[in-house]
């Protein structure tokens, strides 16, 4: 494993190719399409026996299709005796499935992390998992990198007066408690209740003093950014001067754009994980690039060094 490479399916080759920079190396050549008849392809078109591989290949929309993209790019490196096969899925698509939370329902997350395993994955790397316990799922090493301390050094440039730091939900609490902490912040939780399986959620209170405060608001993810607009408006009527949001996964589907245009947050601040295309750019949603996080990982993977090491303080 003396050489490293670096592939990438469709999902998001910019953001392959600015990991690619970061390295100083050129992406490895591959070819990944579709036939007619929806029939996936792959083909790796350069030496990859006993090399040390990387896929670059988050789980976004088309979720479907950019799954089984890497399940054939992984199978196509394995059979072509790579060394060793880490898969690099900064967003982990089907996180949210992470349990049997009503009955005869499967879980998807635990289904993925078989199915990248069979298909040759020898190491996953992957930022902010919706769920810990997800790594659980894995019988192979799992890196999970963390944009925290990107949003941090953000928000830190802007010089706010009484920040409250603002959960969504409980089960981003914790990651919420370690932002509040960095930026010397109280924080407050919103407690709230989804309502059945439909991409809805109903707030119910926050916990905390946030009155006359201007609020952070920190989630994993914004997808149809119906808990944002939840969010902002319980914040509202507790008297939160402004309003700002970050999150790591801009999944952005369904009208997400549309509300967080029409909401009153100040500013949304996200990564790349996933591609914010064209229209789903407004001039208050922020992009901090993730691959100077994910290069400088893929280089500690490859020599043997720590990856802790790059969030001690």
């Amino acid at each position: 494993m003396d050489e490293l490479k670096v592939f990438t399916g469709n999902a998001h080759p910019a953001l392959a190719r600015a990991v690619a920079e970061y390295l100083g190396m050129e992406l490895g050549k591959a070819e990944v399409f579709e036939f007619s008849n929806e029939n996936i392809f792959v083909r790796i078109l350069e030496n990859v026996r006993q090399r040390d591989t990387f896929v670059i290949q988050p789980l976004a929309s088309p979720v479907n299709k950019n799954l089984v993209e890497l399940l054939i790019m992984l199978d196509a490196l394995k059979r072509a005796s790579a060394g060793r096969i880490t898969a690099v899925v900064p967003y982990y698509g089907y996180g949210r499935t992470d349990k049997k939370d009503q009955p005869r329902v499967p879980i998807t997350a635990r289904l993925v992390a078989d199915l990248l395993t069979v298909a040759g994955a020898n190491r996953l790397l992957t930022v902010d998992l919706h769920a810990a316990q997800i790594q659980g799922f894995f019988n192979i090493p799992v890196d999970e990198l963390t944009a925290l301390y990107l949003l941090r050094d953000y928000f830190k440039k802007t010089k706010f007066d009484d920040l409250v730091v603002v959960a969504t939900d409980i089960g981003i609490t914790k990651r919420a408690r370690d932002l509040a902490a960095k930026l010397n912040a109280p924080l407050a939780i919103m407690e709230k209740r989804r309502i059945g399986n439909v991409d809805q959620a109903e707030s119910l209170n926050v916990i905390g003093e946030v009155e006359g405060r201007v609020a952070l608001t920190v989630d994993d993810e914004i997808d149809t950014a119906g808990s944002l607009i939840g969010v902002v408006s319980a914040l509202e009527k507790r008297g939160v001067e402004e309003i700002y949001a970050c999150c790591t996964h801009p999944v952005f589907s369904d009208m997400a754009i549309q509300r967080i245009a029409s909401c009153p947050v100040k500013e949304v601040v996200v990564t790349d994980t996933i591609p914010v295309t064209d229209n789903k750019k407004l001039d208050k949603i922020t992009v901090l690039p993730i691959a100077p996080l994910l290069g400088e990982a893929i280089h500690r993977i490859h020599t043997g060094l720590s990856i802790g090491a790059m969030f001690e303080e």
